[in-house]
């Protein structure tokens, strides 16, 4: 492991991160939630391991991203990523508490907007995750908006999702991100997914069908002096999907159940995974890991594009 990056941050890399930068390599960042607070351990230091490979496989190397003891960790070597999945009541770490659960010594994984302040830190250009959060249901009377979306309006991390998480409002989700100015793109389709639904029923506002077409539309956004992120959006694979008339049903449920367990804040997404994971019969959870590793295949394949530019 290497010392921390700066004397007053606490901020370490792993010795593969830490020889990626020197060389150049292109680096994919991953998010840590979904190992403390997606699934139990050992399936999520199974998934972890896998998503980690995949993205060797296209050339780049991995950088899972979290807290630990106080210490923001750029890249976990597989001690530390067997002692993340074992823990227990991690911190769930966003924009407002990340530096929070480091000034105080917490262990902590990070969100989509966490992980996305900690790249852009360690001069990260790709992210691979699972679904953004959103606008959540009923947000006109609770104000529910997840910090994902203003990140992405100010950080400059290529994000590379399943769409939002389809237990969002995914319309008013999209209306936000277009007046915040972050382009949407969906990776060869002109529909917006839904996260375990390859379509949301929504028209995608971009698409590309290529990751050296995504890396020259970020140079471009460069060269202009563009801030902000970009989202690409990558529709779970045909043979993963659950279509998004039958997970409706599904969702209308857990909701249900969410509103009389009277289940609030961030408390909400881990409830409603859980309820859908068994009213899906585990379904839901096999497709999330298809569309995470299909989304680490293609920030890799972008990281090395972006690389070759």
């Amino acid at each position: 492991m290497t010392k921390p990056a700066s004397p007053f941050l606490p901020m370490e890399y792993s010795d593969e991160v830490a020889a990626a930068k020197a060389r150049g390599a292109p680096i994919v960042a991953l998010e840590s939630t979904i190992i403390t607070h997606g699934m139990p351990y050992p399936g999520n230091l199974n998934m972890a391991r896998s998503v980690e490979a995949i993205i060797r496989d296209q050339g780049a190397v991995p950088a899972t991203i979290a807290v630990i003891h106080g210490v923001l960790h750029i890249g976990l070597d597989d001690a530390k990523l067997e002692e993340l999945a074992k823990t227990e009541g991690a911190m769930k770490v966003s924009r407002a508490d990340l530096a929070f659960a480091i000034a105080e010594r917490r262990t902590g994984a990070t969100t989509v907007a966490a992980t996305m302040i900690a790249a852009a830190r360690a001069g990260i250009r790709v992210f691979a995750t699972g679904g953004i959060g959103g606008v959540h249901r009923g947000a006109e009377l609770t104000f529910d908006i997840s910090a994902d979306l203003e990140e992405l309006a100010r950080t400059a991390v290529i994000v590379v999702c399943a769409g939002a998480k389809a237990i969002l409002d995914i319309p008013k989700t999209l209306e936000v991100l277009e007046t915040r100015g972050v382009p949407v793109v969906t990776y060869d389709s002109d529909v917006f997914p839904a996260f375990w639904s390859r379509d949301s029923g929504l028209k995608s506002p971009l698409m590309l069908n290529s990751p050296a077409a995504i890396a020259n539309f970020q140079s471009m956004r460069e060269q202009l002096g563009v801030d902000g992120g970009m989202l690409i959006a990558n529709p779970v694979p045909a043979e993963s999907e659950i279509p998004r008339e039958e997970m409706e049903i599904y969702i209308a449920r857990a909701i249900d159940n969410a509103e009389r367990d009277d289940v609030t804040g961030k408390a909400v997404t881990p409830y409603l995974l859980d309820n859908l994971f068994h009213l899906t019969e585990g379904r839901s959870l096999e497709t999330n890991i298809a569309l995470v590793e299909n989304n680490a295949r293609l920030a890799g394949e972008i990281a090395v594009a972006l690389t070759a530019k």
